[in-house]
């Protein structure tokens, strides 16, 4: 009988998952400080074995995927690509990518490295199965992400890669393979294509897609074909992030990765329900990313997955985090606005920047009872933040927009 679950781990305890994590992440810590130079200098004074729970990891510094050119620009001279955050030298890895920064990703030689069998698994791939790989091959991971994924549950691939659409039409008519990975615009782009040609693309069946969110009309159109789509969130940092199971239910996390969600430019977590950016702690250890701030902005989604799975899900891609803009020509970040907010205990705000006339104006918007003395307060800390005056305005609990932005840019321009 078909196994439901890729292993015992998608249904165990919640409870048990969260302490074998912290078990495992403890090790990682101290395993990270020994093999990885960058996270012994920044994790110096971290004693691993105080690390048992979301609280003490929250204490911990953040890494950012926007920081990760000039901390491997640093290492360069030393022939280390990876700025100090790997633990395995790069003469002993399978593969080294440039991805767009250029950032610099290692893969490693173990098997299923990046963790995308479990993605397609859910998405019903089995062993004896052929998956046509349009991600791409050349420099960036992601063709190899989901072939080192389909070897490990036993599917041959054909790697397509990106371009010659009729060719791949070609191929896929030839060889039938049973699924696609890749793009879902590629893949209504090739059925598109084979319409055209005449070609007889049913083999087709079964689509893990990423990198582009799925509208719902494209799924129903899929599915009109026989195509049964799921999508997944992985990284070139990170490898597999979520996975989808079952469709408009959100994306379970993977096995072997900790996930917060924090306040955009901070890195404090937000209350459950709340947008805010994704940070992961991987316990990969190769290259032992600790509390890695992706830049992607998501949110919890309560409660359990109707497959059965017992992990917490994300909702999907919402947007980017780094909101910075400019302001009378000075740059304003999100970890500006929160330091100001702290500074006078507020939990939830937004800074509107507007133009009045021909002038930049900044209002910092405030869940909180109208108060003179805090509104002075609040005026003084973002003066001293962003070395700019800007005004303040309360509102009611509540009454803020739940889409992670700590900066919203509302300048319109004739």
């Amino acid at each position: 009988m078909d196994a439901p679950y890729f292993d015992e781990l998608e249904t165990r305890d919640p409870g048990l998952r969260e302490a074998r994590q912290f078990e495992e992440l403890r090790l990682q810590i101290e395993h990270a400080k020994a093999k990885a130079p960058y996270f012994a200098e920044s994790l110096a004074d971290i004693d691993p074995g105080q690390i048992i729970d979301r609280a003490a990891l929250a204490a911990l510094p953040v890494v950012r995927k926007s920081d990760l050119i000039e901390l491997q620009k640093k290492t360069f001279a030393e022939r280390d690509p990876f700025g100090g955050l790997a633990a395995e030298k790069p003469g002993r890895l399978a593969r080294i990518y440039m991805s767009p920064g250029p950032i610099f990703d290692p893969e490693a030689m173990r098997p299923d490295y990046w963790r995308l069998a479990r993605a397609l698994w859910a998405a019903g791939f089995r062993r004896g199965q052929v998956i046509h790989n349009t991600f791409s091959y050349h420099l960036t991971p992601a063709g190899s992400m989901f072939e080192t994924g389909a070897h490990a549950i036993g599917c041959a691939v054909v790697p397509a890669g990106v371009g010659n659409t009729e060719q791949q039409v070609r191929a896929i008519a030839d060889i039938k393979p049973d699924g696609y990975a890749g793009t879902p615009s590629f893949l209504k782009i090739l059925l598109e294509k084979g319409k055209e040609l005449g070609a007889d693309l049913a083999s087709l069946k079964l689509a893990l897609v990423s990198g582009e969110a799925v509208p719902k009309a494209l799924r129903g159109e899929m599915a009109a074909l026989g195509i049964d789509v799921r999508q997944c969130y992985a990284s070139a940092d990170l490898g597999l992030i979520g996975y989808e199971t079952t469709p408009d239910e959100g994306l379970v996390l993977d096995e072997w990765i900790v996930v917060e969600i924090v306040r955009a430019g901070t890195g404090t977590p937000v209350a459950d329900g709340e947008v805010g950016e994704v940070v992961v702690t991987t316990l990969n250890p190769d290259y032992p990313l600790i509390r890695f701030a992706t830049g992607d902005l998501s949110m919890f989604v309560p409660g359990m997955s109707s497959c059965g799975r017992t992990g917490r899900r994300l909702r999907g891609w919402m947007g980017r985090a780094d909101q910075t803009t400019k302001v009378k020509g000075m740059f304003v970040h999100p970890g500006q606005v929160a330091e100001a907010a702290r500074r006078c205990g507020i939990a939830r705000y937004r800074l509107v920047v507007s133009r009045v006339g021909d002038n930049d104006a900044m209002t910092l918007q405030v869940e909180a009872p109208a108060d003179a003395g805090l509104e002075a307060r609040l005026v003084e800390a973002l003066q001293a933040a962003t070395k700019l005056r800007g005004a303040v305005a309360f509102a009611s609990p509540g009454s803020l927009a739940n889409d992670g932005k700590v900066i919203e840019d509302a300048r319109k321009y004739d």
